[in-house]
């Protein structure tokens, strides 16, 4: 309907109801919704279009309304043609995914496909205040309305085109993404790019085979970031531009209108460059803009599909048609054929665009860079068909955009008009369809284009239909306990990004630990360990759950204390697994044979130690670091020789009431080792200690171990002791300070290069040079809680030491449980007597004589 009918339109209709309402009163919101009650059209097109200009709802309109009743018109209302729903841009329903043609808008710009639109209102304004003035001379009505229709004309006349002729619209894209993309991003941010906010490049896909329904989908995977990747067959690739923010508020900030300007003006010189003609997937680039908060894993993220616009819009010669209604089944089939042949020999299975001629019942093709030699005749009708994922019945999809654009730039001159065909090849219960493509025509010549890149569209709408990013939480679909996992190593990841770039967490996650000891040290060791992302923890101990246990030992509760008590080792694997399902936690109850402790009472009870010292041997070959976390000192030893004798890093952690020492053990050199090698020597002798004590920088293979300092074997240390010699009567606050450095000190061993045959660092070393990313690597850490104060002592391996000396590891590993049998069921003296200590006290004691003897001769 033209806006002249509109204006015959207005003298129908009998609104003598309005005469009876005061002018004063005329424009309140009571008069106003009474009118609208009793007339339902009216009422309709209010709710249908609040965007109309504001003259134009209430005043005008009143005013309007007056006039035609002064006049005795009677009639139905009409709303005007540019004004209806059908030709407003309408807000998509948010569970509705499929967008309406023109719903891309620039940001900071309008998108000249509804440019036409824009005038209509603008011209209607216009005509309702001239309308309005005529309100005050009754007796000039017909003259104004009169006038009112001259306006409405030149209006008309101005924005008009030719008869038969519309604007082209297109269906835009709707983004797609796996969840695998996000689970992607998520890895990538926080191993690789970390803090790097530079534009990655990333590619999607489309396809012009979906159902009808669906919308016109890009689609983003998993495997996105390699640009590489086979895309699906029958799918056009399409190349993004992903950038990815570190802070929501740059997310927000960014310069969205800048971002599209520069897409636009990277398309606008692929085209006038001709990279394009040899590259189409160059036209249909995209952007993507995100922010991962990877605390609550909600990811934000803005699509751009950069597309350039015609200052006039697109004339559409013939409407769109099913190419089904257009051609008959065999120049179908040719159609088909000559595509496949085309994908066929450039070796895809999709082309975003081609060429097309029509010769009798045959078709033929050509890539778009052969447009001169494949139109050679200047008579001949020029096809170009587009790879289009859209399913609109009368509206191609986003793709064909920048496709006129550069048939327009590079031969819109001697061109009058194009025919499209929008090819969409759909395959349902085997049978393959074409026919539900879309063919048309529109007018070339008149596609006007400026030296300078033209203005440009693409940014997606929400789910809400406005102009703004989309938002996906995908902590509610995601597994929890994967969930859990990733939440763990965020942190850890996070250390990379700036504090510690060098930091190999992959060392400290995969390493398996076996604690021997599950009771206050032990509990505190744990939870650093799974703090620091270790997976594989294995906890050794014989002991139920007491009452006073769970106050002193986090991983227990009163409930464990219950009918006897669980076992200790058991209740704290399964408390593990409860604060952390990825966690792989065991627990063995079991006990730990000790020198002084004999195990001859009976057959039983050796077949028992016996099992005992297999089973410990199997776990400490099974694991990559031991800790040592036992209430005795005799608890220690056999642990300490397997671990010697597998060359297994240990960690000791012991307390006392105010102090406490963590210290590493030497790690003794391979068995199988080169002559001449710096590591032939594990065992510093008797000669050398006090010569090499004087050196600072001592490898690990020297160091020695908790027993290295001792001078007398261990034996029973729990006989004849009172309650509070029994236990281990210690500030509460330093079994979690000795864990966690114990913990620290092995994590600490892990990053140096050299591993546990790292250089020990001493208290002299704290002004010096770190040995690697986390600090010091020491030996020993000695606390003493009363002056708040660690010193970092230095020793070397003992050649008389009881658990570590060459002696000792040779008897184990050539006599098995013969040997340790015998350490158990006999005194102390037979580790003395093995090692040399007997030798050595009987020298010293000698020695002391003979310094008494001189002394009673002076």
């Amino acid at each position: 309907m033209t806006h002249l009918a509109i204006v015959k339109a207005l003298l129908h209709g009998n609104f003598r109801r309005l005469l009876e309402i005061p002018t004063s009163a005329l424009f309140t919101q009571s008069h106003l919704r009474l009118v609208l009650s009793k007339h339902s059209a009216m009422q309709q097109s209010w709710s249908i279009h609040p965007t109309l200009p504001s003259s134009c709802h209430t005043k005008a309109w009143w005013k309007r309304y007056r006039i035609r009743a002064a006049l005795g018109d009677s009639g139905p209302w009409h709303i005007p043609p540019p004004l209806a729903a059908a030709q407003l841009p309408r807000t998509p329903a948010p569970h509705t995914p499929t967008p309406t043609p023109h719903s891309h808008r620039a940001v900071g710009s309008c998108d000249p496909g509804v440019s036409a639109t824009s005038a209509h209102s603008a011209g209607l304004q216009s005509a309702y205040t001239s309308l309005g003035r005529a309100e005050g001379d009754a007796g000039s009505k017909r003259r104004q309305l009169h006038e009112l229709s001259k306006i409405m004309a030149a209006t008309e006349k101005h924005n008009s085109v030719e008869p038969g002729i519309s604007k082209l619209q297109f269906v835009p894209f709707t983004s797609a993404l796996d969840a695998g993309f996000w689970h992607e991003l998520t890895q990538k941010k926080l191993n690789e790019y970390r803090l790097d906010e530079s534009p990655k490049v990333i590619k999607g896909y489309y396809y012009n085979g979906d159902p009808v329904g669906l919308p016109a989908r890009l689609t983003l995977e998993f495997s996105a970031f390699d640009v590489n990747a086979v895309t699906p067959a029958h799918c056009c690739p399409a190349i993004g531009t992903l950038y990815n923010t570190n802070t929501f508020e740059s997310f927000k900030s960014c310069d969205k209108k800048l971002l599209l300007e520069k897409a636009a003006n990277e398309i606008w010189e692929a085209i006038k460059s001709g990279t394009a003609l040899e590259n189409p997937m160059l036209l249909n680039k995209f952007m993507l803009l995100t922010f991962a908060d990877l605390k609550k894993y909600h990811f934000y993220y803005w699509f751009c599909y950069p597309a350039l616009c015609f200052t006039d819009g697109i004339p559409v010669v013939q409407q769109p048609v099913p190419l089904g209604e257009r051609f008959s089944p065999s120049q179908i089939q040719a159609l088909q054929k000559a595509y496949d042949e085309l994908c066929q020999k450039e070796g895809v299975t999709a082309l975003p665009c081609f060429l097309i001629k029509y010769h009798n019942n045959s078709v033929l093709m050509s890539l778009l860079k052969n447009w001169n030699e494949f139109f050679q005749d200047p008579g001949e009708k020029v096809t170009i068909g587009v790879y289009d994922p859209g399913n609109f019945a009368q509206y191609p999809g986003w793709p064909l955009r920048n496709i006129l654009v550069l048939a327009a730039q590079r031969w819109g001159s001697h061109l009058h008009s194009v025919e499209v065909l929008c090819f969409r090849d759909r395959t349902m219960q085997g049978v393959r369809d074409v026919t539900h493509s879309i063919i048309f025509e529109i007018k070339l010549s008149q596609l006007a284009l400026s030296p300078d890149c033209p203005k440009a569209v693409g940014w997606e709408k929400n789910q809400k239909g406005g102009m703004g990013p989309r938002m996906v939480n995908l902590s509610e679909c995601m597994d929890p306990k994967r969930l859990a996992e990733s939440s763990v190593d965020l942190n850890l990841k996070l250390m990379c990004w700036r504090l510690v770039p060098t930091l190999d967490l992959e060392k400290v996650v995969s390493a398996k630990c076996l604690l021997l000891g599950a009771g206050t040290l032990g509990c505190s060791v744990a939870r650093t360990l799974m703090g620091w992302g270790v997976r594989k923890i294995t906890f050794v101990d014989n002991a139920n759950i007491s009452y006073s246990n769970p106050v002193r030992q986090p991983l227990y509760e009163f409930e464990d204390c219950l009918s006897g008590g669980k076992p200790k080792a058991l209740a704290a694997a399964d408390r593990l697994q409860k604060i952390f399902p990825g966690v792989n936690a065991e627990g063995f109850n079991m006990s730990i044979p000790m020198p002084g402790h004999p195990v001859n009472f009976s057959k039983v009870t050796m077949e028992q130690a016996q099992k005992d010292v297999a089973q410990l041997e199997q776990l400490i070959d099974a694991h990559d670091i031991v800790f040592l976390l036992m209430d005795t000192r005799e608890s220690r030893w056999l642990p300490a020789v397997i671990a010697a004798s597998k060359r297994k890093l240990v960690i000791n952690a012991a307390l006392g009431f105010d102090t406490f020492v963590v210290m590493r053990h030497g790690l003794k050199k391979p068995k199988q080792q080169e002559p001449g090698d710096s590591c032939s020597s594990s065992i510093t002798s008797s000669a050398d200690l006090l010569g090499s004590s004087l050196f600072s920088n001592i490898p690990g293979y020297k160091l020695g171990c908790y027993f290295c300092n001792d001078v007398v074997a261990p034996g029973d240390s729990t006989r004849d002791r009172t309650l509070d010699q029994q236990c281990t009567v210690s500030r509460p606050g330093l079994a979690m300070i000795a864990g966690a450095l114990a913990v620290e000190l092995m994590v600490s061993v892990l990053q140096h290069p050299e591993g546990g045959y790292a250089v020990a660092s001493s208290s002299d070393d704290r002004m010096n040079e770190p040995p690697t990313s986390l600090g010091l690597v020491p030996h020993q850490i000695r606390g003493f809680l009363s002056r708040f104060d660690n010193v970092l002592p230095v020793s070397l391996a003992f050649d008389k030491c009881t658990a570590c000396s060459p002696k000792v590891l040779d008897q184990y590993e050539h006599e098995g449980f013969n040997f340790l049998a015998k350490v158990f069921n006999s005194s102390h003296s037979f580790l003395e007597d093995l090692t040399g200590l007997t030798l050595l006290h009987q020298e010293t004691q000698a020695a002391e004589i003979w310094d008494m003897s001189d002394d009673e001769t002076v």
